[in-house]
């Protein structure tokens, strides 16, 4: 990605402190604390209800906060910072988005930029370079001149996706990014996120609802259970035989690589037998 990413800055560390959220007067998200680091990926998890996707679009500034504050590692706070400011500092990958008609995938892209840009373009020099740079990443050069509602779903995800990277912001948040993609996208999404935290510095909030996925990106993973945070640390110390089964009310047996200490999780059904010791 471009210069402009703040590598390392532990300013731009984003903290969601005893966040209570809800809709329509109902408590779905209870007292939660999250902190997402420069460098780091930390993946959100837990069963549908659980919160994870409510509680991302709070740290992005798009969901009421009932109580809790959401700030940086600077002092600032979210709220208080104007509308294109902290729109260059966070990004949100949605679960969907409205699709415009008529418009290219080049043009989409470059929505992106809409926090460096003033009434003309030219005022961001630095546009077209972020634009080209982010759909070539995510692989979409071939198809720039293509109307995006001719695109499939997987061919969408990744345009949003470039669109959120050629924002250029040291937070990347993304809701389930590998939803609608094949197994090569899906492998290169993941990879993607470690570059830019690795390379970049970035600061990445990922929920993921595949727990393999997950134990094999994230440096943090964080369990959600009916609206509240289980467990917080590393794939290892969360992503356990006890805590998953509990969660997510079925048998989940985990076991780590001898070498490596990659964590894998397999859920036990009615068809499938356990593993052989």
């Amino acid at each position: 990605m471009s210069s402009g990413l703040a590598s390392g800055d532990a300013e731009q560390s984003l903290r969601g402190v005893d966040l209570r959220l809800g809709y329509h007067g109902t408590t779905v998200v209870h007292g939660a604390t999250i902190t997402l680091r420069p460098g780091a990926v930390t993946a959100l998890v837990g069963p549908n209800g659980s919160g994870k996707s409510t509680l991302l679009r709070a740290l992005a500034r798009l969901h009421p906060i009932g109580s809790g504050t959401v700030h940086f590692a600077d002092g600032s706070t979210a709220a208080g910072l104007p509308a294109k400011e902290f729109a260059r500092r966070v990004t949100l990958l949605a679960q969907s988005r409205p699709v415009p008609s008529g418009v290219t995938v080049r043009d989409v892209v470059g929505y992106g930029r809409h926090p460096y840009r003033g009434r003309w373009r030219a005022d961001d020099p630095d546009g077209p370079t972020a634009v080209a740079r982010a759909m070539d990443v995510t692989g979409v050069t071939a198809m720039a001149d293509r109307p995006v509602d001719e695109l499939s779903g997987g061919e969408l995800q990744r345009v949003w996706l470039a669109t959120c990277l050629a924002q250029d912001t040291p937070v990347l948040l993304l809701d389930e990014p590998t939803t609608f993609l094949d197994l090569r996208y899906q492998v290169e999404i993941l990879d993607l996120m470690r570059d830019l935290a690795d390379d970049h510095g970035v600061a990445v909030g990922v929920v993921l609802h595949d727990l393999n996925q997950a134990a094999a990106v994230a440096d943090e993973v964080v369990l959600l259970h009916d609206g509240r945070i289980r467990a917080t640390g590393t794939p290892a110390e969360v992503l356990t035989e006890q805590d998953l089964t509990e969660t997510y009310g079925i048998a989940i047996e985990v076991t780590a690589d001898p070498l490596t200490g990659l964590v894998t999780t397999r859920p036990v059904g009615r068809h499938l037998t356990r593993i052989p010791v």
